[in-house]
């Protein structure tokens, strides 16, 4: 019987790829990838030379017919998406229940992940948290949805496209109120990485237009405002606020940028400020 290998592949670095995965990548029969003009850029730059074929959304129940064909010869297939890991809001499950189904040897290569390297940089609770991925197109299916997740304590991690993110979150602040708190991870380990920490409201006011890039969403749990205890530095806090005033910000600018650094509301750093 084959062998598929699940491959995770970088985020946009390319030094994020694990040697494992290279030598996997340089030694077996076939390479399905999502795009094979985006895998042929990480092939390119290490030097590696394999044949590869298309496995997409678009033709993955017809595509996992020839590479079950190829599996039951014996073959070697790795199977990589655009970014990230395979399966994971990309082509990849019907293939590994299939090849399961005929009892194929599935082996996976952990590396990169955008859900992961989100959830650990938003400064909320890692754990326990819970992955959506993609919310759905249609209003009324992803309005329910948002209804029901709405009171769950636990953090929630959400993929999103840039020209849909500001609608997105107009309908967090609506069915969640303006005050929870998101983390917008965009562009994870490229140049323009950017982490914007703030709620739902002071993210509407932050990205006033469609920003670029991949974009990733980490929403706090339900938790009354009120009921929010600080339990940050102080120190770091008043340094933070008397940096920014000295260089000529007002405090009530340099509350809010502090508040956005490190994932806090204005009203908490201000209070903490004043009250230290």
């Amino acid at each position: 019987m084959g062998v598929l290998y699940l491959c995770s592949t970088p985020l946009g670095n390319l030094n994020d790829v694990t040697r494992r995965v290279l030598d996997v990548l340089s030694q077996v029969d076939l390479i399905a990838a999502e795009d094979t003009r985006q895998t042929r850029k990480l092939l390119n730059h290490y030097g590696i030379t394999a044949k590869t074929t298309s496995y997409h959304e678009h033709n993955e129940r017809e595509k996992a017919s020839y590479l079950l064909a190829e599996l039951t010869q014996g073959k070697e297939i790795a199977l990589v998406s655009d970014a990230g890991t395979p399966a994971i809001s990309d082509p990849g499950f019907f293939l590994i229940k299939q090849a399961l189904a005929a009892g194929h040897q599935i082996t996976v290569l952990p590396g990169p992940s955008a859900v992961i390297s989100a959830l650990v940089v938003s400064g909320f609770t890692p754990h326990p948290f819970y992955f959506v991925g993609f919310l759905p197109r249609k209003k009324g299916e992803r309005q329910e949805l948002l209804q029901e997740l709405a009171e769950n304590l636990w953090t929630g991690v959400f993929y999103e496209s840039p020209r849909r993110l500001r609608e997105t979150l107009k309908e967090f602040c609506s069915l969640w109120g303006e005050q929870r708190r998101v983390a917008v991870v965009r562009e994870l380990t490229k140049k323009f990485e950017e982490v914007f920490r703030g709620t739902f409201a002071e993210a509407l006011d932050h990205f006033s237009a469609a920003p670029l890039g991949e974009i990733t969403l980490v929403v706090e749990g339900k938790q009354s405002v009120e009921d929010r205890q600080f339990t940050g530095d102080y120190q770091a806090i008043q340094e933070g606020v008397d940096v920014l005033v000295r260089a000529g910000a007002g405090v009530h600018d340099a509350c809010k940028g502090v508040a956005r650094a490190l994932g806090l509301s204005k009203s908490q750093v201000y209070k903490a400020y004043h009250e230290k």
